[in-house]
């Protein structure tokens, strides 16, 4: 699986920004996949998970309401929509995939991961 990210940039507070991340090498029917996020300094952290097959779908409080996150089964892409940023969204983000379709939120399970993109919000 090859995951390559991609719409990472420097925005102002409040603004929006979409991150895409284009998936290759399997069909994802039964996997979980997702968007992390690391600061420096910071342990990485999830940010939203949905489930391929559709329907379920997770965040953490920090982004509820302000982050959505979405899938193209046809183009086998996922997006991240990041609404109202702040300051403290700062940081890389990455996609991943999991196997196991559990949509868990420890970092080490899931198996495969893009490069990362930068998101840096300005206040």
């Amino acid at each position: 699986v090859q995951l390559v990210e991609s719409g990472g940039g420097l925005v102002q507070a409040g603004d929006s920004l979409r991150l895409s991340c284009a998936a290759y090498g399997r069909t994802f029917r039964t996997y979980a996949v997702g968007w992390f996020r690391q600061a420096p300094g910071k342990e990485r952290e999830i940010v939203a998970g949905i489930k391929w097959s559709g329907g379920t779908t997770y965040y953490p409080d920090s982004v509820k309401g302000r982050f959505t996150i979405s899938r193209d089964v046809t183009k086998n892409e996922i997006y991240l929509q990041m609404n109202s940023l702040k300051p403290e969204d700062t940081a890389v983000y990455y996609c991943a995939v999991d196997p196991s379709g559990m949509l868990t939120t420890v970092v080490e399970r899931w198996r495969y991961w893009g490069q990362g993109t930068q998101v840096t919000v300005s206040s």
